[in-house]
């Protein structure tokens, strides 16, 4: 009888663990979400986060953890630093909810999706990369992004206050305004009433100039080294074709909310090509988390330094809620919830 109730008592769990989940996605930022200093306090708590730093240490062949600890912030900055850097703190986080409290990712929740080059992290969280071979890709996608433009000729610059549709319309003015063979598209559908677009400088600057007259509530150009996500990002995209043609991709165990179709996506070859699509396409985020909160979830659980992205939660639907997880105490809280 004892082991009866002993084997009701953990199917009610694993049922309750399960219901939790599927109310839940784990979410991974992008590039902008770094700081000096980032994931020290992990490790420091951690032997398993050291660990997981020195595997990208190792896939680098340099000692990018000690850059993430001491800066100088310019150079963490970097394109080719940041964009590892940032996936090096969410596996290690996640490395420790695996190895210390038994939490895979599919027991925290029943989507992954990352914003930009975190849908690299939320893939192998999803156990589609390996982590050496997921900063391997980074740095490979870092150096061509970095250099796909010459430093000056590109800009992103965010639109407040203006709808997806309104935004792309004054992108397409402010080409038609400036010169022939500029570029100006809208790169990210972040949330309600914020868009980022991207494109060649002169065009981006009188794409501001235009949705001022639109109404926008404000406009400002980004600090970021390159236009991201537009048509100029081509070479990158044949940079990472070949890239990625060279990397096993399993399938993930949780579906991944995919940037360029805010759908789910599973199969090794669709993730491949979509992530080229990736380089130039829209990031659809407010599709995304749209997507999910249709399909029951109700929570965004970031993994990794920042809090954009809990904090679009409520701002693309009210009925969600966001979470971060960064550091070893909000690790704790995350735990005394699932």
């Amino acid at each position: 009888m004892a082991l009866t109730e002993s084997s009701a008592a953990r199917e009610i769990e694993s049922r309750t663990s399960a219901d939790a989940a599927a109310k839940r996605a784990l979410v991974f930022p992008g590039q902008g979400s770094q700081s000096v200093g980032m994931g020290k306090e992990l490790a420091d708590a951690h032997m398993v986060a050291r660990e997981v730093f020195q595997e990208v240490d190792d896939a680098l062949s340099e000692n990018l953890f000690k850059l993430m600890c001491e800066g100088p912030e310019d150079e963490l900055t970097l394109t080719e630093n940041a964009q590892p850097a940032l996936m090096a703190v969410s596996m290690a986080i996640l490395r420790v909810l695996q190895k210390e409290h038994g939490y895979e990712p599919r027991d925290l929740g029943c989507f992954v999706a990352g914003h930009s080059l975190g849908e690299y992290t939320a893939l192998t969280a999803a156990g589609s990369f390996t982590v050496s071979d997921a900063a391997r890709l980074l740095r490979t996608r870092g150096l061509a992004m970095q250099t796909a433009v010459p430093v000056g000729e590109g800009a992103m610059a965010a639109l407040m206050g203006l709808d997806l549709e309104t935004a792309r319309e004054v992108a397409a003015e402010a080409t038609q305004d400036t010169y022939d063979g500029a570029v100006c598209v809208a790169a990210n559908d972040n949330a309600p009433g914020q868009i980022v677009i991207s494109g060649t400088r002169i065009a981006v600057q009188r794409a501001l100039e235009i949705a001022a007259l639109r109404g926008a509530r404000r406009s400002v150009m980004l600090p970021v080294s390159g236009p991201f996500h537009c048509p100029l990002m081509a070479p990158v995209a044949d940079v990472m074709a070949e890239a990625l043609s060279n990397v096993n991709i399993q399938s993930p165990a949780v579906p991944l909310v995919s940037n360029v179709t805010a759908l789910p996506v599973t199969e090794p070859e669709q993730i491949r090509s979509q992530l080229v699509r990736q380089v130039t396409g829209m990031v659809r985020w407010r599709e995304s988390v749209l997507f999910m909160n249709a399909r029951g979830v109700l929570e965004l659980i970031e993994i990794g330094t920042g809090k954009v992205l809990s904090g679009l939660a409520r701002r693309i639907d009210r009925s969600m809620r966001g979470m971060s997880v960064a550091n070893p105490a909000d690790l704790d809280a995350l735990v005394a919830t699932v």
